[in-house]
């Protein structure tokens, strides 16, 4: 079954190595201005792309799994495109996703002064990566630059589905660090408690991004997941 792997905020492809290393039938995607394209300046946007590239690809349903924006992305996939999709796993993400007006700040100013983005903002969030991986994602971040982030986080910032996730029926796994700050768990726990039969699974000392930080844990509770369906 097809896995599709859809980043968060200023993220790529790269970002889920682990999983598609793991997975052999799992593709990261990387969204329109990421780099190449023209960005998208909502959630919306973002999801109608996504389910024209699965069409034009010929894939038959697949399961969805996203990243904090990209988990934003595919809920609103399934409350679109319902027959057009056999899963969801949402990992580090929320039915809203409000982006603390500092954290905007910090990005907001990276755009025109790279260091305060890369010491107050990305240096913190991939605190807990492996360094060798750490560096490529860091370097991956730059290529897109600060101005990508924050026009994503501003996509974030205006997404709102908590009247609606319990419209979604798909099968669903719930993922989250139980140190996510960025993300926390009680956002993990509210689509827990609308999305009907889903699963929920905390994994301990996971941050924001937790399946790179700990993909063993994460990769085995996807692999359970997808073999269920």
């Amino acid at each position: 079954m097809k896995l599709i792997l859809v980043p968060g905020a200023g993220g790529t492809a790269e970002f889920w190595q682990y999983q598609t290393e793991y997975f052999a039938d799992a593709e990261a995607i990387n969204l329109p201005g990421h780099p190449l394209g023209e960005l998208c300046t909502s959630i919306e946007d973002y999801t109608d792309w996504l389910w024209r590239y699965i069409l034009n690809q010929g894939y038959s349903p697949p399961v969805l799994a996203g990243h904090s924006m990209g988990g934003a992305i595919v809920q609103m996939y399934a409350l679109k495109y319902p027959r057009d999709i056999a899963g969801l796993v949402l990992i580090g993400t929320g039915a809203r996703l409000r982006v603390a007006p500092q954290v905007l700040s910090v990005v907001q100013d990276g755009v025109e002064n790279l260091s305060v983005w890369v010491e107050n903002f990305l240096e913190v969030q991939f605190g807990r990566i492996d360094p060798v991986m750490k560096e490529k994602l860091m370097n991956k971040s730059l290529e897109l630059g600060a101005e990508v982030q924050l026009i994503d986080m501003l996509c974030c910032d205006e997404f709102d589905i908590m009247d609606k996730v319990d419209q979604i029926e798909v099968p669903t796994l719930i993922l989250c660090g139980s140190e996510d700050e960025m993300t926390p768990p009680k956002y993990s726990s509210y689509l827990a408690a609308r999305i009907k039969g889903s699963d929920l699974t905390v994994i301990d000392g996971g941050a924001h991004f937790v399946f790179v930080e700990k993909p063993e844990a994460v990769n085995q509770a996807i692999e359970q997941f997808v073999n269920s369906l």
